[in-house]
């Protein structure tokens, strides 16, 4: 399986992605989480994501073998830390946070985990992490010992994602964090994508289906859905209907 390929042909088609979130620290109850992931196989959603900015339980690899039985969606490590690996994983997100100014989480963390990763034989997908403003500090933010770039400053975000585009990365991911009082504002969707040729995923503060299609219309290729479906797993076929609608548009 190649899951970047996938990625890539959404970003190059008329297509819009999906994907759903797991954080391994926040899971329900077994029958909970056996309900959400088979919410996740009767909507249309293209990928499942699994990670969280803070690991307290040491439940990640089993978490992803898990979904792995369960569903033949493909699962791909959204990294919180450098203990967030898994070979029964599709893929990794092997992210680089751009946005940010902290060594460590450009590429010092980078070093330690690509001999495992390459260990793994686990494909690994270059991707620029932005952190946006979502209106309040979350764990990502904190975690990362990084500014987010202003939700009204569209131009800081354009000029990063164009400068990781020309460093080779393969996707940019622009993120508010797990949480956030509001999602990335249109604008610098915007911006981002009509000054990139990479996929562009959009995730943090999505809350319903509303605003996923705004995003989706402002230009997100993939947008994640994380804490709103933890909350309330039936926003996940409203999410999926405005999916395929825009899909069928475009």
């Amino acid at each position: 399986m190649n899951v970047y390929r996938s990625i890539n042909f959404i970003n190059q088609s008329s297509c819009k992605g999906l994907a759903v979130l797991i954080d391994p620290d926040n899971l329900p109850s077994k029958v909970e989480f056996d309900d959400m992931l088979q919410q996740i196989n009767k909507n249309d959603v293209d990928f499942i994501f699994v990670g969280g900015s803070l690991t307290v339980k040491n439940n990640f690899n089993d978490t992803i073998k898990y979904i792995k039985a369960k569903t033949t969606i493909p699962v791909v490590i959204f990294p919180g830390s450098i203990d967030q690996l898994s070979p029964h994983a599709d893929a990794l997100l092997f992210l680089s946070l751009i946005s940010g100014r902290n060594p460590e989480l450009l590429i010092g963390n980078q070093v330690i985990t690509a001999p495992k990763i390459r260990a793994m034989d686990l494909e690994a997908i270059s991707t620029g992490y932005l952190l946006i403003s979502g209106g309040s500090l979350t764990t990502a933010n904190y975690m990362s010992n990084t500014l987010p770039i202003p939700n009204n400053k569209p131009e800081i975000a354009m000029a990063t994602a164009i400068a990781g585009e020309m460093l080779g990365l393969k996707c940019m991911y622009m993120d508010a964090g797990s949480g956030a009082d509001h999602p990335i504002s249109e604008e610098i969707i915007q911006k981002v994508k009509q000054n990139t040729s990479t996929p562009l995923i959009i995730g943090g503060g999505i809350k319903n289906s509303q605003q996923a299609e705004k995003a989706w219309i402002a230009g997100a290729d993939i947008v994640v859905i994380g804490t709103a479906f933890e909350k309330n797993k039936n926003i996940l076929l409203e999410i999926s209907k405005r999916k395929k609608t825009l899909s069928v548009q475009a």
